[in-house]
């Protein structure tokens, strides 16, 4: 396992910039805003000789702000998992009461802690160096993390503090991600603590209680993943705070990144149009599904039978996929999840015969041949596959291109049940170009020679 590295400091000191910085990505929020992290974040550094893992945390400020004591939780445990603290101050403003706390805070957790006076560029290094010292900490090291002054010595001292680190595991940097998407308050965080098995999502009543996308490593009968918990998706009328745009957009992004897609639905409240919107996300996006529909313990039989009624209606425009029912808060079924993830991902990853493919769709068009196109047949050929995640064929003949969008369904959702696909959608591409395998003869292939005639092409 990497060595971990915590960033750690009050609202607003740069924390998120720094780690966007250390990871070269931008996944976490960066806003004027205080208390924009609140989550572990984690992220793999991208700089320097040697890899280890940066952690996000929220900001911590005074005992009678909003979720103070779940903040502090969170570092506290983070800090537990830590080789090293990343002490953030700000050296625009000096030095804080809120900083001599969380400086004694680190001094009991046993923790090696690095000073950085971030925002360095706004302020005179020597008055750096001799206020922040009232700390009883390390020199510290004064930084701009927007800028990237010195973060080139900062990689060295933190180097210097984590000694021998062990190679990154190949098995682990190819991980499957797994994003857990739903609307606010549907009890996303509470079942990725389920499916951990530890705390590391801090659980609200309050809707919006998450805002980042929060990545977890995870693994699962000797199968790493990365869990993605996302802030939950609200209507655009309701995005009022361009903080909450933000985490719609990362929650796209997560949705994009990942390789499963588990929707999280509220059986009590049932389903709405933003639950609607956010399937229609998934699957534009092409990513595999597994539904999950939560707190389903203590509702009436009727109440449960009209839920399952109004999904398969409402979520019919979705490939076949399996559905759970759930109770992230007493641990219902919550067993059967990681095993539906793991046929939807294989799904997703399926390698398509051409032989086989191609038997699968002269059977269906047999079954069903394509409407015509202005009085003209639509003759699909052959097809091969083209991609994955999702899969992707494509389908070579006369006219193909014509097809209408009801007949690539079709097509899609033959193939779907011929593999016992579950979860993904299947796209369907078109060429009309000649066919690519008549040279090699491809095993299983029918193609058309030069005379008109036909002739099975073999290996």
């Amino acid at each position: 396992m990497n060595p971990v590295v915590a960033l750690i400091g009050r609202p607003n000191v740069g924390k998120s910039t720094l780690f966007n910085r250390l990871t070269q990505s931008r996944d976490a929020l960066v806003n004027d805003q205080p208390g924009s992290t609140r989550d572990r974040i984690y992220g793999q550094s991208r700089l320097g000789r040697y890899p280890f893992l940066v952690v996000d945390t929220g900001g911590i400020d005074g005992a009678d702000t909003p979720f103070f004591e779940l903040v502090r939780d969170q570092v506290l445990q983070v800090l537990e998992e830590s080789r090293l603290a990343l002490f953030l101050v700000d050296s625009s403003q000096g030095l804080a009461q809120h900083d001599l706390s969380i400086a004694d805070l680190l001094r009991r957790s046993g923790v090696d802690v690095q000073v950085l006076a971030n925002k360095a560029d706004l302020a005179d290094r020597n008055t750096i160096l001799s206020e922040f010292a009232e700390l009883g900490l390390t020199q510290p090291l004064p930084i701009s993390a927007r800028r990237g002054q010195g973060v080139a010595e900062l990689l060295e001292r933190v180097e210097d503090a984590l000694g021998s680190v062990s190679e990154e595991s190949a098995h682990a940097r190819d991980a499957p991600g797994l994003a857990i998407v739903g609307r606010p308050n549907v009890g996303k965080s509470t079942l990725t603590n389920r499916l951990v098995g530890e705390n590391r999502m801090i659980v609200s009543d309050r809707p919006g209680t998450t805002r980042d996308s929060v990545r977890i490593p995870a693994a699962f009968q000797d199968q790493s993943y990365v869990l993605i918990d996302t802030a939950g998706v609200r209507k655009k009328s309701r995005i009022a705070e361009t903080i909450e745009k933000f985490s719609v957009i990362k929650t796209l992004q997560a949705i994009e990144h990942a390789q499963v897609v588990l929707l999280v639905l509220d059986a009590v409240d049932g389903l709405n149009t933003q639950d609607l919107a956010i399937a229609g996300m998934i699957h534009d996006l092409g990513r595999s599904l597994v539904v999950a529909v939560n707190k389903w313990d203590g509702l009436e039989r009727s109440h449960k039978r009209e839920i399952l009624k109004i999904a398969d209606n409402r979520l019919s425009f979705l490939p076949e996929h399996e559905r759970i029912t759930v109770s992230a808060l007493h641990g219902s079924n919550i067993a059967e999840i990681m095993p539906a993830v793991q046929r939807a991902l294989d799904s997703a990853l399926v390698k398509l015969s051409t032989s086989s493919l191609n038997k699968v769709l002269a059977a269906a068009v047999r079954q069903t041949p394509p409407p015509m196109y202005h009085g003209r047949p639509i003759k699909p050929k052959y097809a091969h596959q083209g991609g994955r995640n999702p899969p992707v064929v494509i389908v070579h003949g006369n006219h193909v291109s014509q097809m209408t969008p009801a007949y690539r369904r079709y097509l899609a959702r033959s193939i779907s049940r011929a593999y016992g696909l579950t979860g993904t959608p299947v796209r369907i591409l078109t060429r009309e170009k000649d066919n690519p395998f008549a040279a090699k003869g491809a095993s299983g292939i029918l193609y058309r020679n030069r005379s008109g005639g036909s002739r099975s092409g073999r290996q």
